[in-house]
């Protein structure tokens, strides 16, 4: 995801540019520095919230987390935050709010009152869509879109080749729609199979862009700090927050309102089914639905923090991977070891956490039904399918 890190005052472009006398000198003896590392300490009280959990695993995992967020936002809001000279980046070290494992998520950073081209190849990847977003992680964890174009609106060059152009005025045969308050662009490319497809490639480039970078200003880096150090803290606390709201129906799927989702920078072809896992030794969550048909869903299991969890192992199931029942329904068991029944998802030495199920594209949304058992019952089950 992309995080509301571009400048929204003037542009460090365009002649020398030293900074007022304030910035220059927070800078210069090091306090911008500083006020940089309290507000990432102060960061780390989300993850010694009461409401968290308090084992070591877990409270490590929460730090690390902090250090892929921090690491995220230094990079999109120094080094990669103008919008005169927007890079994709792939978002491959970081993973907030349920990142879906078969995504290879590209962000840039714009503003709305630009214009840009982007450009590439589709490839054979099962899914593209790509948004512009109003992104407030760091102020109100919100990122509104404010203009979406999937692949189904793609209409390719003679060669096969796509333009799209980001713009707050109609432009072009893909037009992605900018508003005053758009701050980023996200790329979302989804995987059936990764086995034998291949995502595209892209780049942006602003139209009209000045022809160099001017020396860094120490008010941008000043404000560059603020804004990362913020959504560090923002980002981390929106998604708390969530697991909080998600901790109160424990081993369900909920509706919980696609409004809030949206917000969030959820894509609008995508019903989210969110939920939150306890277990206890010997327990399997299990989780049964009718699948609507839909070009794609995705089931997966995340820690408390929202990441998905390693993806090495089995945490997740989609429409190409999933074995179905003999009338078409989908069983996934959620256990620390493989019951040898429906679609086995790996807790990972994890007793608790959140999970995601994706309808993409499906005019239904079913909403499955879920029991804990204890797992040596499903033993019982797995004699009975090899029958």
């Amino acid at each position: 995801m992309n995080l509301e890190c571009s400048t929204r005052t003037r542009s460090f472009r365009g002649g020398p540019v030293t900074g007022s006398d304030e910035a220059a000198e927070a800078v210069r003896t090091g306090q911008a520095w500083s006020e940089f590392c309290r507000a990432l300490e102060k960061a780390g009280d989300v993850v010694l919230s009461d409401n968290t959990p308090n084992t070591a695993f877990d409270r490590a995992e929460g730090f690390r987390y902090l250090t892929r967020l921090t690491r995220e936002m230094l990079y999109s809001c120094v080094d990669n935050a103008d919008p005169d000279q927007p890079r994709l980046h792939e978002l491959d070290l970081v993973k907030i709010g349920a990142d879906n494992p078969d995504n290879v998520y590209l962000s840039a950073n714009i503003r709305g009152d630009r214009e840009y081209r982007i450009t590439g190849e589709r490839g054979t990847i099962s899914y593209f869509s790509i948004g512009s977003k109003a992104n407030r992680y760091a102020k109100d964890g919100t990122m509104a879109s404010t203009g979406e174009l999937s692949d189904a609106d793609l209409v390719p060059e003679p060669d096969g080749s796509i333009e799209i152009i980001a713009s707050a005025t109609r432009q072009g045969r893909n037009w992605l729609p900018l508003a005053p308050d758009s701050t980023g662009l996200v790329v979302r490319q989804t995987y059936l199979d990764r086995t034998t497809e291949t995502p595209g490639k892209w780049q942006i480039q602003r139209i009209g862009e000045p022809d160099r970078a001017e020396p860094l200003d120490p008010t941008f880096l000043l404000g560059a700090l603020r804004r990362a150090a913020l959504a560090v803290h923002g980002t981390a606390a929106t998604f708390a927050g969530w697991t909080d709201m998600f901790a109160e129906r424990p081993n369900e799927l909920v509706d919980f309102g696609q409004e809030m989702f949206q917000r969030a920078g959820g894509d609008p072809e995508i019903c989210y089914l969110h939920g939150y896992w306890q277990l206890e030794p010997g327990q399997a969550w299990v989780i049964d639905t009718d699948v609507p048909p839909c070009p794609y869903w995705n089931f997966q299991l995340d820690n408390w923090w929202m990441e998905s969890l390693d993806q090495r192992r089995r945490i997740t199931v989609n429409k190409h991977t999933a074995r179905l029942d003999a009338d078409g329904r989908l069983r996934i068991v959620v256990a620390d070891r493989d019951p040898g029944v429906g679609n086995w998802i790996d807790t990972c030495g994890h007793d608790r956490g959140t999970a995601l199920l994706r309808w993409l594209g499906a005019e239904q949304h079913p909403i499955p039904t879920c029991r804990v058992v204890p797992l040596d019952s499903l033993d019982d089950l797995h004699d009975e399918e090899d029958r």
